[in-house]
């Protein structure tokens, strides 16, 4: 009697799924235990690294961590460069050389790179491939490739509560003050004021607070209602659905209108 092809495909279609299924729980075990937090620092040897700061695996480049100082609760995404020092296995004396505050976010492919001081504070919050240093090429003589070239350094303080875009770039010497905003693609150099929003290539201030007059130019949106406390997320689901059935119903009327 012949044997349904029909159940070759179907045993063939279940392997498959429990070796997706194996492949994806041991990729999340691997995961978490290749995390970096202060209890598993792995092979590392940071200053400090702080209660509830968590480094995702894979970590990108590392070196330098004895003169790394992680704030408590940060979030450390995937592929984040951390470097103190031009290269691994340097004596940078007994100062911190990269400080990271309190609640600092870094995203996704990001590089913090630090020859001399260059400090992050609270709260700050990095889109993806974000890009920090505090050293640049030279290129005074003309006669010898750049990169042979010994670069210059300055140091780099990003104030806190800021936001950077994805894909900015933070230059050698570069302040930021409190609260800065800066735009993705942005490449910033120089002192930044409190409260600024900064743009472009090289970034300018393009937005700032003012006491008296609030932001100028004035911002083109309301600001974002908060949740009242107490609030619970079925209530919020409850009204979420109310706001589509009025939409809703507000779209036929015009529709029936319009029809007439």
């Amino acid at each position: 009697m012949p044997i349904n092809q029909n159940v070759f495909s179907s045993i063939a279609a279940w392997r498959r799924r429990a070796v997706s299924r194996a492949v994806h729980r041991g990729a999340r075990w691997v995961r978490e235990a290749a995390a970096v937090t202060a209890e598993r620092p792995g092979p590392y040897r940071f200053r400090r690294i702080g209660t509830g700061t968590r480094l995702a695996y894979p970590q990108g480049t590392l070196f330098g961590d004895p003169w790394i100082e992680l704030g408590d609760h940060c979030i450390i995404a995937q592929d984040v460069t951390l470097t103190a020092g031009m290269m691994p296995d340097l004596d940078l004396g007994p100062e911190p050389i990269l400080t990271l505050g309190n609640g600092v976010v870094l995203g996704r492919g990001s590089h913090v790179i630090a020859d001399v001081r260059l400090t992050i504070g609270d709260d700050c919050f990095f889109g993806p491939g974000v890009y920090v240093t505090t050293t640049n090429h030279s290129y005074d003589d003309p006669q010898v490739p750049v990169g042979k070239q010994w670069p210059r350094s300055a140091p780099v303080a990003i104030g806190p509560g800021s936001w950077i875009g994805t894909g900015a770039v933070i230059l050698p010497g570069a302040r930021l003050g409190r609260n800065v905003v800066v735009a993705a693609g942005a490449v910033v150099r120089g002192e930044v004021p409190d409260h600024a929003v900064v743009a472009g290539a090289p970034a300018r201030v393009v937005r700032s607070w003012d006491a008296e007059q609030g932001w100028q130019p004035p911002l083109r949106t309301p600001a974002p209602v908060p949740i009242p406390e107490g609030v619970t997320p079925d209530q919020l689901v409850a009204l979420r659905a109310w706001q589509a059935e009025e939409a809703k119903e507000t779209y036929e009327a015009k529709e029936t209108y319009e029809a007439s």
